[in-house]
Order: C-alpha cells, then structure tokens, then sequence
C-alpha cells in the first residue's frame, strides 16, 4: 500500500518539493558554514520524494549546535520550504483524493522548518536510532 501511495505522492507533490529541498541544498553548500544545512536539505529532499514508510524521530544526543543550527536554518531556509509544504497541502486538499497526501505535507512542515537533531527512520522501528 504504501508502494503506492508514494508513487501517487511522487506525481502530485514529491518532484517539486524533492527540486525545491535541492534548490535549498545547493544554495546552502556554497559557503564552508552552510554545508550541514546543504547535506540537512538533501536528506530531507529523499524523505520529501519518498515519505510513505518512514517516519522522523527526534535524536537525543543532539545538543545546542543542532538548536543554533535550527535557528540559522529557520531563517535561510526553513520558512521558504515549510510555505512550500503549506501551499501544496492545501492545493492538495482541494480534492477528496488528495486530502490525505495534503495531510503528509502538512506533517512535514515541522520537518521543514526544524530538521536538525532529527533522524529519518522507516516507520516499522521508530525506536531503531536509540
């Protein structure tokens, strides 16, 4: 099942926003500083193309560097992704099929705006990374 509802995903909404999570990492990996939120963004561009069957945990063991990170993150490119996420759930939503992949962009939107001291994990073991 979930075979198929990625590749549905994938034609309504998992190419843009997978193009647009890339578009971020390039941008982000062209200074020495912003090249673990360029690797942050290509993760997620995976997770954004493929999401049925995987899930995000939140790690632990990360400290204040992935807090700052999140902040700087936030600013450069989280908002613009999680506009991205919030423009394309709604337009999703607009049909009784697409509710429910309106439904995943919307959950993503925490992702989008804060993903460092997350881990991507598939959905059968959440509790893997511990």
């Amino acid at each position: 099942m979930k075979t198929i509802l990625n590749v549905i995903w994938l034609v309504l909404s998992g190419v843009w926003l997978f193009l647009g999570y890339c578009l971020a990492g390039v941008l982000l990996c062209i200074t020495i500083i912003g090249i673990p939120f360029g690797i942050a963004a290509f993760r997620i561009a995976v997770y954004a193309l493929w999401p049925f069957g995987y899930t995000t945990v939140e790690r632990h063991d990360s400290g204040a560097g992935s807090c700052i990170g999140n902040v700087l993150w936030l600013v450069l490119a989280g908002w613009w992704l999680a506009i991205g996420h919030i423009v394309t759930g709604i337009a999703l939503c607009i049909t009784i099929i697409g509710i429910p992949f309106g439904i995943a962009n919307f959950k993503m939107v925490p992702l989008s705006l804060l993903p460092l001291g997350r881990e991507i994990v598939p959905t059968d073991a959440p509790f893997a990374s511990r």
